[in-house]
């Protein structure tokens, strides 16, 4: 008998002071703006994260050195309600071309200049024995709620920078 064990997802939500297209452009192709230098599995210091915006697009980072490392793919682009990226990182966050886990962010508009951005890490059972430990740390005060408290913030500085310039 085959036993299939689900783990499950990570969630975690933000609101942004932005309307939904800034929010997703912030998100996407400003992610080096906000992901945290300290969340890097390069050995040479991060310079840029980068989310290249097209299904089958990378989701690496890129070093001092430029060296790049792989951490997954764009799975599904639907600018500006929603992105899927495939995280290919075991629970060392080390890159497995193999794994992919499923990180969905969608764009949920709250008024005429607000959003709610809803993250879910899913399929995490596909880590096998090493799920749990992913989850415990993703789903940790250090993992998406730091990311997401820090890309909250840079979103709604570029919301506030883009009003001045109006």
């Amino acid at each position: 008998m085959t036993r299939t064990i689900t783990v499950a997802p990570v969630r975690k939500s933000v609101r942004v002071s932005a309307a939904p297209e800034r929010a997703f452009e912030v998100f996407t192709a400003g992610a080096s703006r906000w992901w945290p230098r300290t969340h890097s599995i390069s050995s040479s210091p991060m310079v840029e994260a980068v989310i290249e915006p097209r299904v089958g697009g990378r989701w690496f980072e890129r070093g001092e050195d430029g060296s790049e490392c792989e951490w997954g793919k764009v799975l599904v682009w639907e600018p500006p309600a929603r992105v899927v990226l495939g995280w290919q990182l075991d629970s060392l966050f080390k890159y497995d071309p193999d794994l992919v886990t499923e990180v969905e962010v969608r764009f949920v508009p709250e008024g005429p200049n607000a959003t709610r951005v809803e993250l879910e890490h899913r399929c995490l059972e596909r880590l096998g024995e090493q799920a749990e430990t992913l989850r415990q740390k993703v789903g940790a005060p250090g993992g998406w709620e730091r990311l997401l408290e820090s890309y909250a913030a840079t979103a709604a500085d570029s919301n506030r920078q883009a009003g001045a310039l109006k």
